[in-house]
Formats: structure tokens, C-alpha cells, sequence
């Protein structure tokens, strides 16, 4: 007998979820909830419960759920029997979508770059980027940075700092090199504090060395605020050392802005605070509007690949293309970049204060509305000198917000980083109320012994 799907509850529907669907979803495990309602920052679950959504889609969500300028141009598109899906012809819709975007980049991306539409994801958009510059160059090695994320793809998964999603899969992509990335009061290379000087020469000296074992890269990848690594943000100088030092060696240097493009960081695009512009630019998430599209510009010089050499059946999403033109239009006549940067501060005000009551909260770090909170065993020093990690109380602590009706992330090593991406328009009262909520779990799990710390 069919039971009528409103009637269900949340605990019936994670119970469907669990019997249908793979073994590898992870959200629900964290966050029980099946989900009925959205708009802006606040989640409704069939059980009639809200939330306050500081996940948002991964930072997908720029403008929240259900934002009425989204809604009223997918809409008008419907409405007008325009197409939904086009492969790679063009449309007034994509023509006005990549002239929205190219209004928005430095020289010389935007007069001189070119763009292309990937599948719908932003590993899909990585594994475009490294074709395209290994084309490019004729070389094959590849530069990344420990703690970096670039999706769960061949060649994008093979970049990733974090070894537990790849530890058991033989094969991947070759001649990937590490490099250290700066991070703050815990430096990579062992120093009192970490302003990125120390990791720029290291790199510097590694890559100009003959006998370094690397051979001549293809690309670096980066990110300008690792997310999955823990919210952490690059030292200015540090990236403007690595532009610098990429030029002279001839590496083009791609710079991942799927999570932190279109406002998340303070500005449009992370990368402007250093004043230095990427010679492939990779985005995804927010451009869509909230719905799947992902693309990467880069300059001209470096387009040598040959018709096909990257193709995909959705990279003619109509209704990603104009959800994600209005997305634009409203992030920049709101000067919502500003906003977040507004935001962001008074967030990571307001944890920071938590840190004289909990000595368990530790660095409280980010950029933007990207930011991390560190959970820490000030009692116990880990391998690096510094207090221990503690991944256990942080995922008590993302339970507790989450009984108190707030969705947060963890991540960075060990699990041990509270993450916020809340919607770039989340209003002073919602950071209120957010901190607020945060600063009642710890309260609440002072008292909670944790597991082994690392």
C-alpha cells in the first residue's frame, strides 16, 4: 500500500533515502532532514521544522533559496518557449550571459580571453582546464597545494590535499606535485606564524632548481581560499609571488574559484584583493543562479585545443544561463561583495568572542562570508607543535547547531573546521542569531569528553 508523500515524515524519508539510494551520499548522515521548503537563508523540513542555512548549497546558493529575481527570469524564459538545453549553439541567453560575465573580469580575460562551457560541474570545469593547458604547453606535470579541493573527477581528485577520498583508488592522474600552502598560526614549514613569505621562496627555489624532480608544469592550481581545506585564506604577497614567479617560468597558473567566485569572499572574485589576474579562470557553483553550470576563461594564447577536445552534453543549461545572468545583475546593483565582506566580519566577531569562554574554539579565520572555525584540544599539542585537532567535538558541535535549528559544514584536516557559507544576503540579524546559536552548542558540549586528538 502507498502511503501519499506529504503524509511522511523527515525520519520515513531519510529511511527511503537510505534503502534507495548509494552508499555514498553524505549530508544526510551529518544532517537528518528531508527538506520541503526554502527562501533566502531559512529551510523548512516536512516535520515543519526551520533552519537557518549556513551551507547553502555548498555556497552554491548566492542569493539564497528561491531568490525572486531567480525565479522571475526562469520564469519569463519558460514563458517565452525559449530553449532549455542547446549543447554548445548559441542562444540570445548565452550571449547575453558571457557578456555579462566578460563585464566583470580584469584585463586581459575580459578583451582578450575566451570561455568555455563545461558539464554542469565544477570538477568537470578542473578536468577542462588541465586538457586545456597541457595542450597548450606539451607538458604533463601538474602543480597543487596541500589541503586544496577541486572535486571528485580523474584529474581533480588526483589534486586533492585530503588523502581519504582517494586512498583506495589505483591509477590516478599522474605527476601531480604538492606545494605548501600558507596557513596562518599553523605553518606548513614550521614557522612562529605563517605570512607566506617562507612558502613563497620554498616554492621558488623548488621550481627553479634542476634537479628538483618536477619536470616542466603544464598548470598550477590553486585556490585563493582553500573551502574543503578549512577556510583558509592566502597571504596577498604569497599569491602575488606565485603570479610573479609563474610568469617568469612560463606556468600557466589556474586559479579555482568555483566556491569563492561571484562575491563569496569579500570581492567578486577572490583574486582581485592581490591584484594579480589568472591565466584560467574556473567557475561554478554561484553562476548558475543555483541551478548546475560551470565554465572556465582563460586566455587566448593558451587556446590551441582542437574542436572536441572538451565536450559535454549539459554545458547548454538555458535556464542555469539566465538564473545566472540575473544573479549578477543583483549581486553587483546590490554591491553585495561589500555586503558579505560586512557580514563576514561581524561573524567572525562574534565567534571570536566565543573563544574566551571555550577554550575548545580556536582560530577563527576566513574571508568574506567563507568562514572557518577551528576546534581544537588545548589541552594536548599535535605533531605540529600546535594545540591537537579535535574532529570529534567539532562534529558534536555541528549536531548541536543542528538540534538548535542551524545547518553548518565541517571540514579541514581531521574534520576539526566549522565551516559558514550562509547566502551573500543574510542580514545582520541572521548573523546575530546564528553566532548566537553556535555559542549555545558549545555551551552545550563544554562538558563532552571527545575522542582521540591528532
Amino acid at each position: 500500500m502507498h502511503v501519499r508523500a506529504a503524509t511522511r515524515t523527515s525520519e520515513e524519508y531519510l529511511s527511503r533515502q537510505a534503502k534507495f539510494e548509494s552508499n555514498a551520499r553524505t549530508y544526510p548522515r551529518k544532517l537528518p532532514l528531508a527538506i520541503k521548503r526554502a527562501h533566502g537563508i531559512h529551510l523548512v523540513d516536512v516535520n515543519g521544522t526551520s533552519y537557518l542555512d549556513c551551507l547553502a548549497g555548498a555556497g552554491t546558493l548566492a542569493l539564497g533559496h528561491n531568490h525572486p529575481v531567480v525565479v522571475a527570469a526562469v520564469q519569463r524564459h519558460l514563458a517565452e518557449g525559449a530553449p532549455l538545453h542547446t549543447l554548445d549553439f548559441t542562444t540570445p541567453a548565452k550571449d547575453e550571459f558571457v557578456e555579462a560575465l566578460f563585464a566583470t573580469l580584469p584585463e586581459p580575460l575580459r578583451s582578450r580571453g575566451r570561455i568555455q562551457f563545461c558539464g554542469p560541474s565544477g570538477s568537470d570545469a578542473i578536468e577542462a582546464a588541465l586538457k586545456l593547458t597541457k595542450i597548450a604547453t606539451g607538458r604533463r606535470s601538474i602543480l597543487a597545494f596541500s589541503g586544496g579541493y577541486h572535486g571528485q573527477t580523474h584529474g581533480s581528485l588526483a589534486m586533492m590535499g585530503n588523502l581519504g577520498p582517494k586512498a583506495n583508488l589505483p591509477g590516478l592522474m599522474a605527476d601531480v606535485h604538492f606545494l605548501p600552502f600558507p596557513h596562518g598560526t599553523r605553518c606548513p614549514l614550521g614557522c612562529d606564524r605563517c605570512d607566506g613569505e617562507h612558502s613563497a621562496g620554498y616554492v621558488e627555489r623548488l621550481l627553479r632548481d634542476p634537479e628538483s624532480g618536477i619536470a616542466p608544469p603544464a598548470a598550477m592550481v590553486m585556490e585563493v581560499v582553500q573551502g574543503e581545506g578549512g577556510s583558509i585564506p592566502a597571504p596577498d604577497n604569497w599569491l602575488r609571488r606565485m603570479r610573479r614567479l609563474t610568469e617568469e617560468l612560463g606556468i600557466p597558473l589556474v586559479i579555482d574559484e568555483v566556491q569563492t567566485g561571484w562575491g563569496r569572499t569579500g570581492t567578486l572574485y577572490a583574486f582581485e584583493r592581490a591584484g594579480v589576474v589568472p591565466d584560467v579562470l574556473v567557475l561554478s557553483k554561484a553562476i548558475g543562479g543555483s541551478l548546475p553550470l560551470a565554465v572556465i576563461v582563460y586566455r587566448e594564447e593558451l587556446d590551441k585545443w582542437p574542436p572536441g577536445a572538451h565536450t559535454g552534453t549539459f554545458r547548454g543549461n538555458q535556464l542555469a544561463m539566465v538564473a545566472g545572468r540575473e544573479t549578477l545583475r543583483y549581486i553587483l546593483d546590490q554591491d553585495l561583495p561589500a555586503h558579505a565582506a560586512a557580514m563576514g566580519r561581524l561573524l567572525m566577531e562574534r565567534l571570536t568572542g566565543l573563544q574566551t569562554r571555550h577554550p575548545f574554539v580556536g582560530e577563527v579565520r576566513g574571508r568574506g562570508l567563507m568562514v572557518g572555525v577551528e576546534i581544537i584540544d588545548p589541552a594536548t599539542t599535535g605533531p605540529d607543535g600546535h594545540a591537537a585537532y579535535d574532529g570529534a567535538r567539532a562534529r558534536a558541535l555541528q549536531q548541536a547547531c543542528f538540534e538548535r535549528g542551524v545547518i553548518v559544514e565541517t571540514g579541514g584536516r581531521h574534520g576539526a573546521v566549522l565551516r559558514f557559507l550562509p547566502p551573500l544576503v543574510v542580514t545582520q540579524h541572521d548573523v546575530e542569531q546564528i553566532a548566537g546559536i553556535v555559542g549555545e552548542a558549545c555551551a552545550a558540549t563544554a562538558g563532552v569528553a571527545t575522542a582521540t586528538h591528532v
